[in-house]
């Protein structure tokens, strides 16, 4: 990671000046009238993967003054042992950790958990890295120097969507599935199976694609629908269907320079040509 100069830890609103002012500051969700709101529950434990120990304390202290659990770690060692004592509510990541790269890291950790991830670049030029993280299955993206309140709200807003998703999938557990070709994907374990009866494993971006064309077979949904089906974090880009659409295919298809089942439509978007079954 990129040495933090005086002049970008002293912008404003910033980092510093937010530590400082965290304790006479508190935000609404610290309020007493607001103890009993929903955004008063306790949040669980964030991990802070850093390898700046200024800036990892400054974010682990401001999220502890402010009723959130915050535990921090410097790569993917002291990561994985925290993951394996107790999987965290929500990750905060680096992507420039020294040495050691955090999209690999995000890699790791999409590998076997859903945990929600906050990713961090360190300038805003850096829009490769942002879009690999986003595809790769991180929640949202921000940008250093980044203020501690913006961030300290993004963490409620992503908990928020977190909580949301597990109160529909309450009301809706997601029974059944779909088959097409061999294939079965079993909804509630969000679980797709190849003709061999092998797991297939699918990215949350991934996945949300092949249900909105499994939900609308032999049928040409636009752009603009896919990407609304597939809305799992805010900052998506019109382009990242067609990279969500690449990988779906050399996942599904013998050979996805001639696909069978997703097909391009000219002028309007994609199709999925196969039939499908639902169960």
């Amino acid at each position: 990671m990129a040495t933090h100069s005086q002049s970008d830890l002293s912008a404003g609103p910033n980092l510093m000046s937010d530590a400082r002012s965290c304790r006479d500051e508190r935000l609404a969700f610290d309020r007493p009238d607001r103890a009993k709101s929903d955004e008063s529950r306790d949040p669980g434990r964030i991990l802070v993967v850093d390898d700046d120990p200024m800036l990892r304390q400054m974010v682990v202290n401001y999220l502890n003054e402010n009723n959130m659990r915050a535990v921090s770690a410097a790569g993917r060692q002291e990561m994985a042992r925290h993951f394996a004592e107790s999987e965290p509510n929500l990750v905060i990541l680096d992507l420039r950790l020294g040495e050691e790269d955090g999209l690999d890291l995000l890699r790791e950790i999409r590998s076997h958990s859903d945990v929600p991830v906050i990713i961090a670049t360190g300038q805003r030029s850096d829009e490769v890295d942002r879009i690999v993280g986003l595809e790769l299955g991180a929640d949202y993206c921000i940008v250093k120097p980044f203020s501690l309140r913006e961030l300290f709200a993004r963490i409620r807003a992503v908990l928020r969507r977190q909580e949301m998703g597990r109160a529909v999938r309450a009301c809706d557990p997601e029974r059944g599935g779909y088959r097409f070709d061999g294939w079965r994907l079993d909804r509630r374990g969000r679980r797709l199976v190849d003709r061999n009866e092998a797991p297939v494993r699918l990215s949350k971006g991934e996945y949300a694609l092949l249900l909105a064309f499994l939900e609308a077979p032999q049928r040409p949904l636009t752009r603009e629908h896919l990407l609304q089906a597939t809305r799992i974090h805010e900052d998506i880009f019109d382009r990242s269907i067609d990279v969500q659409v690449l990988r779906l295919r050399r996942k599904l298809e013998i050979d996805p320079s001639s696909p069978r089942a997703i097909q391009t439509e000219r002028g309007v978007g994609y199709v999925f040509a196969l039939p499908v079954e639902p169960f």
